[in-house]
């Protein structure tokens, strides 16, 4: 499909062993946190590392090691100087006052902390490699590649500022660096609580790139109350003189048999008829029950089944973590999110290997609940099912038209 690769030739070369899916990951979110009581002051790729490699789907055939990205390959959707503020602010561990109202960094929840340019740097790094391996593999026919870099998805990253937690945003250099190797159509499916802001406006007069955003409505960066605005039903994109984007705000209370309805109605036709030659999903795993940043309540068996269900539209596969504030049911979501990559069978209960793990996790948020035991013993949630509400239906078939 692309044109004038060598890499995938490489019989030693990552893209060359393509045929089973990759994760790309790194030992920096082990060490790393936002501090205090932010949401991420919790470990998560590196919970959900642990425990794929405790139930023995992790071998280090399929793990590559997250490269950093440099200042150039992020000012490849970064404003430069941006990029240079957000290596300033880690040397010296704090920001000026210019550069706080101009780039957004130390405030709003983008707080200035020891990694704060290597972390999102390694997990933009991660999801350029992502992008590169996925655009360069020679697929045989009926063949197909998936990368999984847990570390990406932030979404929220502006070309000039933080956003939202977000310091870069490593799904927009992704499907860049798909786009630069001759990818013509790339479909981004965001499934976070939160609306995909940052990937829509960076592709919104772009073609080659649909977006569509399911998330609760009404919360950030929505208006609160207001679903006609950014994120909302009627929102197609088209600010630039595009209209490759579509929006599916849901209710608080969104549940497991809702969001299968909107898969089977809604996503996959929209995926169908746009023909990606690549699809990238965007797994936040804070629309579950268990998360306290939504109103949502979905398991996470309905993420790993959204997920199977959309895998099968695409040859070349991205998928990407995102939100997620809660240790113990982001880190098992995502586990799992690997073993539908795989086929993987979840077991009921989880070896003693992994129980451990979990068991010596800490949550000491404002919002963190003492931990069931199921959270320690098993990586599938209870399932959630729950009427399908009129609204969910009518966004639909709004969303078609």
């Amino acid at each position: 499909m692309m044109e004038g690769s060598q890499i995938a030739e490489d019989p030693d070369s990552p893209a060359a062993s393509l045929e089973r899916p990759l994760l790309i990951g790194s030992e920096i979110y082990r060490r790393s946190s936002y501090g205090g009581q932010h949401p991420l002051a919790i470990p998560r790729v590196s919970t959900a590392i642990d425990l794929c490699r405790a139930l023995g789907w992790l071998p280090e055939a399929r793990y590559l090691d997250s490269p950093v990205a440099t200042p150039a390959q992020l000012a490849r959707f970064h404003d430069p100087a941006y990029v240079a503020a957000v290596q300033a602010a880690e040397a010296a561990q704090q920001v000026s006052e210019e550069a706080r109202g101009r780039f957004n960094i130390g405030v709003a929840g983008n707080p200035v902390f020891p990694e704060i340019f290597r972390r999102p740097a390694t997990a933009s790094g991660g999801s350029i490699l992502a992008g590169r391996l996925l655009a360069e593999a020679v697929l045989p026919a009926g063949g197909t590649a998936t990368v999984y870099s847990p570390a990406g998805g932030t979404h929220h990253g502006r070309p000039d500022r933080a956003s939202g937690f977000c310091y870069f945003n490593d799904p927009v250099l992704a499907i860049l660096a798909l786009l630069d190797r001759g990818v013509s159509r790339v479909f981004y499916l965001d499934l976070d609580a939160h609306h995909g802001d940052g990937v829509q406006d960076a592709f919104d007069a772009d073609p080659r790139v649909f977006t569509l955003s399911i998330h609760e409505g009404g919360r950030w960066p929505m208006r609160p109350r207001d679903w006609s605005g950014p994120g909302g039903l009627d929102d197609r994109g088209g600010a630039a003189g595009g209209h490759s984007a579509r929006n599916l705000p849901v209710p608080a209370g969104f549940n497991d048999s809702e969001l299968a309805f909107l898969v089977e109605a809604a996503v996959l036709p929209l995926i169908e008829r746009f023909e990606p030659q690549v699809l990238v999903v965007q797994c936040g795993a804070d629309a579950l029950e268990d998360d306290p940043q939504s109103r949502l309540s979905l398991s996470n068996l309905a993420l790993w089944r959204a997920v199977a269900s959309a895998l099968p539209t695409a040859p070349r596969r991205l998928v990407l973590g995102g939100g997620g504030y809660n240790p113990w049911s982001v880190g098992r979501a995502w586990a799992g999110v690997w073993a539908t990559l795989n086929g993987f069978a979840v077991p009921e209960r989880l070896p003693a290997e992994a129980e451990v793990l979990l068991r010596a996790l800490t949550w000491r948020h404002r919002r963190a609940k003492e931990p069931p035991e199921r959270w320690f013993v098993s990586l599938a949630d209870p399932p959630r099912p729950g009427p399908l509400r009129d609204e969910v239906r009518a966004a639909a078939q709004a969303v078609l038209r």
